[in-house]
């Protein structure tokens, strides 16, 4: 009977400290998970009021913003979910650590969902639909509307014409009906080394930015494209993570 009772006392050690090593694992796990929001936030606020540009760019296009607005609350989701994954994990709270578990799984899923359809869909949606926007809304040399001017802002910074090249503004497009005259924007036409005159440029004999500024913005963020991609892994292996040690300890809390 001693050795029994000896044998079922290290048992229930062992297990207390099973559960104390899970308790405090899951603890730093959410609180990753809480600098991961962190993060997300201040990328978020830091698009919407920083003064270079983004903040036009953003406004300009309705995609943009309903990104960055998308960044700011799945931060803000992530920063909470992470303060009560802490919370629940240190004071051994069952009915915080069910609903933790239950939040975060619905955000882990709509993360992966949202990360598979963009990386299926990243060519076809986004150069068609910034194709289809240009043609219909940028006027040319109009400084008073803001999709025009982000988009004069753009080619000029990257040095491209158009989103594809200099042929996206056909027939068929805004800036032709407005200047008929004119075979492609002025802004495509203004570089330091001109090799020829302005006015052959503009009649679209060979526009100086040819490139599209769809690739050259990707070849630019090219680098920080793949860092956001691994930032992503990173943060669906730690949810990952976090929920099968908020499972495990809300099994061992008696």
């Amino acid at each position: 009977m001693k050795g029994q009772g000896e044998a079922s006392a290290r048992g229930t050690s062992m297990e207390g400290d099973c559960l104390s090593c899970i308790k405090y694992l899951m603890f730093i796990f959410n609180f990753f998970i809480f600098l991961g929001g962190s993060f997300l936030l201040g990328v978020g606020i830091w698009v919407l009021v920083d003064p270079t540009g983004f903040r036009e760019i953003v406004a300009a296009n309705p995609l943009l913003f309903t990104g960055v607005y998308a960044i700011l609350i799945m931060g803000g989701m992530l920063f909470l979910l992470g303060f009560l994954g802490c919370c629940g994990a240190i004071r051994e709270n069952k009915c915080l650590l069910l609903f933790f578990f239950m939040l975060i799984l619905i955000i882990f899923l709509a993360e992966l969902a949202v990360a598979i359809l963009a990386f299926i869909f990243r060519e076809h949606l986004t150069r068609d639909y910034f194709t289809k926007e240009l043609k219909t809304h940028y006027q040319g040399t109009n400084s008073t509307d803001v999709f025009t001017s982000t988009w004069n802002a753009i080619m000029t910074t990257f040095d491209c014409c158009g989103v594809n090249s200099a042929e996206d503004f056909d027939d068929q497009s805004l800036f032709r009906q407005l200047n008929p005259s004119r075979l492609v924007p002025e802004v495509c036409c203004q570089r330091n080394d001109l090799m020829m005159s302005r006015e052959e440029c503009l009649k679209g004999i060979m526009p100086i930015r040819n490139k599209g500024c769809y690739s050259a913005v990707v070849d630019y963020f090219e680098t920080y494209i793949y860092m956001a991609g691994a930032l992503a892994i990173v943060v669906l292996t730690i949810e990952l993570f976090a929920m099968v040690f908020a499972m495990c300890l809300f099994r061992g809390i008696q």
